[in-house]
């Protein structure tokens, strides 16, 4: 009855499969093997417009060398004050940066808005002596699991656009949102203006593997040498290749996203009075007192205390292999409180 995180959730059976059927010997290592060679197309044919993609270990990797790529030493990125880059990133972004800062903008709900954008804009000089805003980093769905909207996204990287900035997208929970709003996922990215896309899988039930997405091939010309460069490139870039190729060609990754908010809603059904805000995808915030949470744990229930939304807060998160019965136990446990 764990909601701790949903990086605990198990392998896809078929993501096992798909390493197992590439566990033969290949005679060409890194990108040279036939899965790599499908990434492009792969995601390409998701995305309905020409991609290039890479494969990486972590979220994290594919933040920090997405915006590698469009970030110098002296620039800033623009995200919001709770973003994944700078409350759990370990400062990567400035380290594969060479120096590149987070321009922190607090905002409701986890979401950035233009409104807020553009008073963040005002308090600055922007002279010589301030960091450059070289990008925008959005996160779908947001840390505060809450979801932007299509014309949300394109109402921000047109803010960003503007003022010459390339826009990103920390997609961890991309899928979450995709399923949210039952969308194509072109809607949600480059058509509504973003750049890079860090499209997440080993949360959705991927094992090792996410995907650096960039829709502006200029973009992509860096990466391969920074990838190397950062010890993020595998040596057997197959079974990254398998795992990626497999959730997005037979529909994995919608589905497992799909179950994974089915469960975060029923809980929120259940106890809408005690939301923090709205629960878009797999993550809620609940308003729980100190006593409460130490109920719930009593009874076996496992979850983050969430200080970022004040004293009285509760992360959980719903996995895509998440059983049933321990949601519905977990809702009415909430509900007697």
């Amino acid at each position: 009855m764990d909601f701790h995180s949903d990086n605990a959730a198990g392998v896809h059976p078929a993501v096992l499969e798909a390493v197992a059927r590439a566990a033969g010997p290949h005679p060409r290592g890194y990108d040279a093997d036939d899965w790599s060679a499908r990434l492009d197309g792969a995601f390409s044919d998701l995305f309905g417009t020409p991609v290039r993609a890479f494969a990486v270990p972590s979220g994290t990797a594919a933040n920090a060398l997405g915006l590698a790529a469009c970030v110098p030493p002296f620039g800033g990125v623009w995200c919001h004050a709770e973003a994944h880059i700078e409350v759990d990133e370990a400062g990567a972004v400035g380290f594969y940066t060479g120096g590149g800062s987070l321009m922190l903008v607090p905002a409701p709900h986890g979401k950035l808005t233009t409104a807020v954008l553009d008073e963040a804009a005002a308090r600055r000089r922007g002279d010589v002596h301030q960091v450059q805003p070289a990008a925008l980093s959005l996160t779908q769905a947001t840390e505060a699991g809450t979801v932007y909207a299509p014309d949300e996204v394109a109402a921000l990287a047109g803010w960003a656009k503007a003022r010459g900035l390339t826009v990103h997208m920390d997609g961890a929970r991309f899928a979450n949102a995709v399923a949210r709003l039952g969308c194509h996922p072109a809607d949600i990215s480059w058509k509504a203006g973003v750049d890079i896309l860090s499209f997440g899988c080993i949360k959705n039930g991927g094992m090792s593997a996410e995907a650096l997405l960039l829709f502006r091939p200029e973009l992509a010309e860096t990466i391969p040498v920074r990838r190397k460069r950062a010890g993020l490139m595998p040596s057997k870039g197959r079974f990254a290749a398998a795992q990626l190729l497999v959730m997005i060609e037979g529909g994995v990754w919608l589905e497992n996203a799909r179950a994974a908010n089915a469960g975060a809603a029923a809980i929120a059904a259940a106890v809408p009075d005690r939301l923090l805000w709205p629960a878009e995808a797999n993550e809620l915030f609940l308003r729980l007192t100190a006593d409460e949470r130490e109920t719930l744990r009593a009874a076996g229930f496992g979850f983050y205390d969430w200080e970022l939304a004040g004293p009285d807060a509760a992360r959980f998160v719903v996995r895509w292999d998440q059983d049933m019965a321990a949601i519905r136990a977990l809702a009415a446990a909430i509900a007697r409180l």
